[in-house]
């Protein structure tokens, strides 16, 4: 059901994951740190441009390809894979859709490159899922607005270069007094803190990040002053999609590793594979991890012809986001007591993909959108 063309770059994210990515995920997931060169060689690959148009230096991809690269990515390291997703879908992505004239000149060729890394900051200590919460505000300033506040579980916010934020513009108009503004990182007020100690996807930084008195110019605004509400629920099927391709890959992943120890561990004469159990529970990873996939490709299709689906992106996030955790369970069952072991990479995977489940919306939100069409 892919394009020449998606089959392609298919095979080239698989060839970079398996050769550029999986050999160092242990050695970063230890604590060493991803080299910037990394970066801009998938600029150079196209991973990062992949939603930025042509003539921005990106390849103005569809969804379905994006999150066909993604799923490779994400096989080959999960954090990775996130910060290609925050990067391109979260923040190259809405400029790309939204932005001025000058704002995409300005950011997306190096985006697109990698030499600029994005960030997303809609998340605050108090305010995840339920967005309207926010309470970071942006008052008006002689130059242009002056942002206040604090946001939490920043992917990429160590290393990016330009950031989306969400600030409070009218307190009085409830949802519709938000606006999304670009902010570099490098303005004076923004400030980094450290990086979040987690469970899972090391590669992946994680901080808090506070706007102390931070000035940005007018033309910072990114879509319209007070739109922001409408233009970021808009953007949640799309990032759901995402989601879904990465617990699909990650998942794909250790169902790889899971096959391979089988193979060649035996047990009373003979390899794991020719044990009922194990095969019979092999074939039903096989099965999930397809179903997910199947559904998540369905889903960016009907994403790309204009469709609404946003319960179908909610569906493909659930399922794809608990098949996985279950997938990786699994792999590490068949790998027996070296599967608990840091020396295998299932004991990564699973940790990397846990959050699958909590990041882009919760699978408790997921399931309330659903059930609102179901019960409707």
């Amino acid at each position: 059901m892919l394009t020449d063309d998606d089959l392609q770059i298919q095979d080239g994210a698989r060839r970079f994951a398996r050769e550029r990515l999986i050999p160092q995920s242990a050695a970063w997931d230890r604590g060493e740190p991803v080299p910037d060169a990394l970066l801009r060689e998938m600029g150079e690959l196209g991973y990062l441009g992949l939603l930025i148009p042509e003539e921005y230096g990106g390849s103005g991809a569809c969804l379905l390809t994006y999150v066909v690269a993604l799923e490779e990515i994400s096989a080959g390291n999960g954090g990775l894979s996130t910060l290609m997703h925050v990067h391109g879908l979260g923040t190259a992505g809405p400029i790309a859709r939204f932005g001025t004239p000058a704002q995409k000149q300005r950011w997306l060729p190096a985006m697109a490159s990698g030499e600029a890394i994005g960030a997303v900051c809609l998340t605050e200590p108090n305010a995840g899922s339920d967005v309207a919460a926010i309470r970071t505000r942006a008052v008006r300033s002689e130059g242009g607005w002056r942002l206040s506040g604090v946001k939490q579980f920043i992917s990429n916010g160590a290393r990016a270069k330009i950031a989306i934020v969400l600030a409070v513009t009218d307190p009085h108009a409830g949802r519709r007094g938000m606006t999304l503004f670009l902010v570099p990182t490098d303005t004076p007020g923004f400030k980094v803190g450290k990086p979040e100690e987690k469970m899972g996807q090391r590669t992946s930084d994680t901080v808090q990040i506070t706007l102390d008195d931070c000035e940005v110019p007018e033309d910072a605004i990114l879509g319209g002053l007070n739109q922001a509400f409408g233009l970021t629920m808009g953007l949640l099927s799309d990032g759901r999609i995402s989601i879904a391709a990465q617990a699909v890959g990650m998942a794909s992943a250790a169902l790889d590793h899971a096959v391979a120890y089988a193979r060649e561990r035996t047990a009373f004469g003979k390899p794991l594979t020719g044990h009922q159990a194990v095969a019979f529970r092999l074939a039903d990873m096989a099965t999930s991890v397809e179903v997910a996939r199947t559904f998540t490709q369905a889903t960016a299709r009907k994403f790309d012809a204009g469709v609404d689906c946003v319960s179908e992106a909610s569906m493909a996030k659930l399922f794809a986001g608990e098949m996985a955790e279950r997938v990786c369970s699994d792999a590490i069952q068949i790998h027996g007591g070296y599967g608990y072991l840091k020396d295998y990479p299932v004991e990564r995977i699973y940790r990397d993909v846990r959050v699958c489940q909590i990041y882009e919306g919760t699978n408790d939100i997921q399931r309330l959108i659903i059930s609102r069409k179901v019960c409707a």
